[in-house]
């Protein structure tokens, strides 16, 4: 999922208490069907963002009904594949919310650099940007010859996008502002080549990360992992999928390894609460201990 967010329109159109029964009867109706048929589990997702996603796709696809987009769904793989696209339009960009990854220099490279091997999970990593972010960053620091960074998405389309590691030359300035701030020591355009309107990642960045299709909400754990990054993705979920993707994250990190949720989440509340310890409170920086 996200590196994967939500854009949420507005729908202030009054509805009835029937109109309301009838909506929620089809947007269940809906995700069963798309979890049955095509295994993409939405059903846990928090319904007001996932209402106003789902009704801009009915617009999107000049339908008129909730209805009329499940038999759309249903009968045209590429109308599916819209859909999940647009429920994760990707917001994302270079050193995102540089405190976070200047606070990561200071207090989990320290950490790192005592491990021999260092395997790093971005779960919902969208077109990548995050993931190019700690590849620069590991570099700078002198471990990226023995990290191995994965980055997953339930989204192909975004991961393509990724693998390319191609970004509109328009973003250079945002990018570079945001790794100065992020702690950056070089000349950010060391690490792009530029052509018309495009810039391109240097291959070494590439070479320790792998890309892979995954589901936050229906697949298994996949290996065990140093440092998780899930950032602004499961403030989408209600509290049954927060759980279980904390379940999931739990189970895949070493002892003494880190979760970075960023700013707006929190493992509090949550069933893993009193497994972690905070190395930053401020940027939800987390060590596993128990």
């Amino acid at each position: 999922m996200s590196s994967s967010d939500f854009i949420d329109l507005e729908d202030d159109q009054p509805y009835d208490d029937h109109q309301c029964e009838r909506e929620n009867i089809e947007i269940e109706l809906l995700l069963e069907g798309v979890h049955r048929l095509y295994g993409y589990d939405f059903r846990n997702y928090a319904i007001p963002s996932l209402r106003r996603r789902i009704w801009h796709h009915v617009h999107s696809e000049q339908l008129k009904t909730i209805s009329g987009l499940q038999e759309k769904i249903f009968h045209d793989r590429e109308c599916f594949e819209r859909f999940v696209y647009n429920l994760s339009i990707p917001v994302t960009e270079m050193f995102r919310d540089p405190n976070l990854f200047r606070v990561f220099r200071e207090k989990v490279i320290p950490l790192l650099r005592t491990y021999p091997y260092i395997r790093i999970w971005h779960a919902g990593c969208s077109t990548g940007e995050e993931v190019y972010s700690m590849a620069i960053l590991l570099h700078e620091e002198g471990l990226y010859d023995k990290a191995r960074i994965y980055a997953t998405d339930m989204n192909d389309r975004s991961l393509q996008i990724a693998k390319e590691g191609i970004v509109g030359i328009q973003k250079m300035k945002q990018y570079t502002k945001n790794y100065l701030e992020a702690g950056g020591t070089r000349s950010f355009s060391e690490y792009y080549t530029a052509k018309y309107n495009s810039v391109i990642f240097q291959p070494f960045l590439r070479k320790n990360i792998i890309f892979a299709e995954h589901n936050l909400a229906t697949d298994r754990s996949f290996n065990e992992f140093n440092v998780i990054f899930c950032r602004n993705v499961m403030i989408y979920f209600d509290e049954t999928l927060r759980n279980r993707v904390h379940a999931l994250f739990h189970e895949s990190l070493s002892h003494f390894g880190v979760l970075v949720l960023g700013a707006k989440e929190s493992i509090h509340f949550t069933d893993f609460t009193d497994c972690y310890e905070a190395l930053d409170r401020e940027e939800k920086i987390y060590r596993k201990i128990r």
